[in-house]
Formats: C-alpha cells, structure tokens, sequence
C-alpha cells in the first residue's frame, strides 16, 4: 500500500474492519472534550451600540474602535464595576470593539455569567462615549469658537452698510437705482445664507454627540466553544487521528504484496497461486491472555490493509490450481522425491494451503510440512528431503522476514525449489466427500515417520 492512492474505498475498510477500535478511541475524544470543558468555565458575550453621527471615514472609525477597546476607557470601567479581583487588565482581554455599518461602534463584552456581561458591555460602551465627549470639549479651542461670532457680528454690519448704500441709490425711480437695489439684496441674502451653513458645517458640535443606542441584550446561551463542541471536536479529532494513523501506519508497511518481490526475496521462483476459502481464524492456546482478548475486541486481530477476499468458483476449480503447481513441482524434481514445505508461523491461510497441497501431491513429490517462526527461522537438518517449498500469503511479510527464511533453509541444507502464494476468497469448504488421499493425509494428521509431518 505505500504506493498506492489513498481513497475512500480505502477509509471505508478501514471504518469497516475496524469501527470497534474507531468507536472507542471516538468514546475517548469525547470524553477528553468533556475534560476540557470543565478546566475552562462557561463563557457569554454580549454587545453595546453606540452612534456617532455625522459623516465619518474609514479610518477615523477604526481610531474609535481602538479607544473604544483602550486601557484608559478599560481602567474607567473596571472602577466602575468594582468586581473583586477583576481589574483593568483581565477586563481587556475580555472586550473588544469593530465598527459596523452606519457609523456604529459595536463594543462587545466577555464574562461567567450573562449579568457581568451585560453589565461590562454597558459600563464600557458609557465610558466610551463619556470620554470621547470629555477630549471634544478638552480640544475645544477658544479662539476658534470665538470666531463664528465675529464672522456673525461682521455680516451684521456689513448687512447695515448694505441698506445705507440702498438709501443713497434713490428710491428706485431710474433704472440704475432699482438694478443697484437689487444687487444689494441679494448680497446680504447670500451672506446670511453662507453664516447659516458655517452654523451647520460645525464638524465640532456635531461628532462629540455620540449616541449610546440603549443597554446591551443579556446572553441566553455560551460563548464558543461551548460544552457540546468541545466533545464533538474531541471525539472528531480523535477519529480522524486513529484514520490518519492507520494510513500512515499502511504507508510505512514494509510488508510485500506483489509475486516477483516475494520470489526476489526468497530467491526462487514463482510456482503459483492457490485459493484458500475464507474461514473466521481459531484462537490459538498462546492468545487466550488478557492482551489477546482485548484485541479480538477491538477486531486488531484482524489484518485490515489486506484487500477483501475475492470471489472464487467452486471446489473444483480451486483443486485444479493446487494440480497445476504439483505438475510444475513434478517438472522441476524428475524423479519422486521428497520435499519440505515450509509455511510461516501465525499464517493461517499458508497452513490450510500446503495441508490441500499435500492432498492434491498424493505423495508424488511427498511432501512434509514444517510451521517455522519468523521471528527466528530454523528450519530442520536435512533428511532425505531434496529441497524446500515455501508456502505463504501475500502481504504478510516483510523482505526481511522472508530473507531470513530463505537463510534459514540454506542452513539446513534445503535448496529453495520455488514459492507457492494463498489467497483467500470466498467459496464452500470443501465437501465430506473431499478428503486427502492415501498416505498425504497421513502425512499431514499423523506426522507418520517415513512420510514426514508438521515439525
């Protein structure tokens, strides 16, 4: 699998084969989320609203979002609530401002419970606006506000020299009086209509009255993460850890897969593949402790990276396979002989193969079977045997683990003739009537001396 593409047919396997050890470690995510929850408190937010009027840039909202969030309107509300052992600085961490549309400071406040959150969203909201309007008035310039009425008290006598200047033009009985007249009208219009507007542009006047747009709503429910989404992440995360793990534990196989390079590691060649019906696997004495008991439960006692058993005809298809590797066995020993056949230790399916081989030899060659650990190959001396068979299944061995075999028959004197792979499908065991013939089942069940057995 280390170069194949992960899909979701491969993730299904996974949850399929393996959704006992899935369901636990998700129980225990959960349970960690639930953990979480009780180290941190319940937390409620709520906000406050306050427009500023008038017209307002982008940057200019943002500077009264700062001070709205600043240590100085902070400390003001912290003295003001009066909470024990909350002062300016854990209440800063706790607020926090952002300008919405329509030129509104939405001043949001974070507390345990939904009272001190609406009363820390309020007090900071009215420290806002009393300290904006406090640096308005401290801003305030005298000389600047003392000339809109000089500008005022200028247009009143500029108004009066105005209407002297009507008076002296005449009565409005020639043509140039009235068009005089006229024109001096509409010069004073126009200057009380440009003391009107300066009245009303008055940038001052207008943005220092910011409006508190009513107290803030109380919380009715947890500021996230709340309680639920902790255990829901917990549990989440936790499956998708033991997902990613067996994949990444599939990547990391060494095990081979693939006929050539288990031949290349054992050094021979290839005799064929043979089909074994899938049976549920017997618990051996050595599995029956704690540990092993624990693992049928969570179903590790099964391989899952192993593709599903395929489907296979009937009894007699399977025989003619085991036939066709007996013929080349033939092929290769020109005379009756004896061989041994080797089948590694644990590998259930190699085991129940070489036990049909041996039926389907019918002692042409005779064939003994030997279980040989993995872990420490050592096969026995050789007898009379002319060479050694190895029985196995793919994707269960590492090269190693199969080199070491190979050394291990090269020990003891066995030439390697060839390798036979199990595969595991699906289809009937095989009928009563089947059974080994003649002095192949003896050779297997009763470990007969002249014929050989299982070692």
């Amino acid at each position: 699998m280390s170069d194949d593409t992960i899909r979701l047919v491969t993730i299904g396997r996974i949850v399929r084969r393996r959704w006992r050890l899935l369901a636990v470690l998700t129980v225990m995510g959960a349970l960690v989320g639930y953990g979480t929850s009780l180290l941190f408190p319940p937390r409620y937010t709520t906000s406050a609203s306050v427009l500023l009027p008038g017209a307002w840039e982008e940057r200019e909202l943002l500077t009264q979002t700062e001070i709205a969030t600043s240590s100085v309107v902070v400390d003001r509300a912290a003295a003001a609530l009066d909470w024990p052992g909350v002062g300016g600085t854990e209440l800063r961490d706790r607020v926090s401002a952002e300008a919405t549309d329509g030129n509104i400071i939405k001043i949001s406040g974070t507390a345990d419970t939904p009272r001190r959150a609406q009363q820390l969203s309020d007090q900071v909201a009215q420290q806002f606006v009393t300290f904006v309007a406090r640096i308005a008035g401290d801003n305030a310039d005298p000389e600047a506000a003392a000339r809109p009425e000089e500008l005022r008290q200028m247009v009143v006598k500029a108004s009066r020299r105005i209407t002297e200047l009507a008076d002296t033009a005449g009565t409005g009985q020639t043509v140039e009086s009235v068009q005089t007249r006229t024109e001096l009208a509409k010069l004073r219009t126009a200057l009380q209509e440009a003391v009107n507007k300066l009245e009303q542009a008055d940038p001052a006047a207008g943005r220092a009255n910011m409006v508190l747009m009513g107290p803030a709503t109380r919380p009715t429910g947890e500021a996230p993460p709340t309680r639920m989404q902790l255990v829901v992440a917990g549990a989440l995360l936790f499956f998708l850890l033991a997902v990613v793990g067996h994949l990444t534990a599939a990547r990391m196989s060494r095990r081979l897969r693939t006929e050539p390079e288990i031949a290349a590691a054992l050094g021979t060649a290839l005799l064929g593949t043979v089909d074994v019906p899938a049976e549920r696997p017997a618990h051996r004495q050595q599995d029956r402790g704690p540990r092993a008991r624990a693992r049928r439960l969570l179903g590790l006692d099964v391989r899952w990276d192993l593709p599903a058993p395929r489907a296979s005809g009937d009894e007699a298809d399977r025989q003619v396979r085991y036939r066709r590797v007996c013929a080349r066995l033939r092929d290769r020993l020109p005379v009756p002989q004896r061989l041994l056949v080797v089948v590694p230790d644990g590998d259930e399916a190699a085991h129940r193969a070489a036990a049909q081989l041996v039926a389907e030899a019918e002692g042409d060659p005779l064939l003994r079977v030997v279980k040989v650990p993995v872990s420490q190959p050592l096969v026995p001396d050789r007898d009379n045997e002319s060479g050694a068979l190895v029985v196995l299944s793919a994707g269960s061995w590492t090269a190693a683990e199969l080199t070491g075999v190979a050394e291990a028959c090269a020990d003891a004197r066995h030439e390697v003739v060839g390798v036979v792979l199990a595969g595991t499908v699906w289809g009937s065991p095989p009928r009563s009537g089947s059974r080994p013939r003649d002095g192949a089942a003896v050779a297997l069940a009763a470990g007969d001396p002249a014929t050989g057995g299982p070692a």
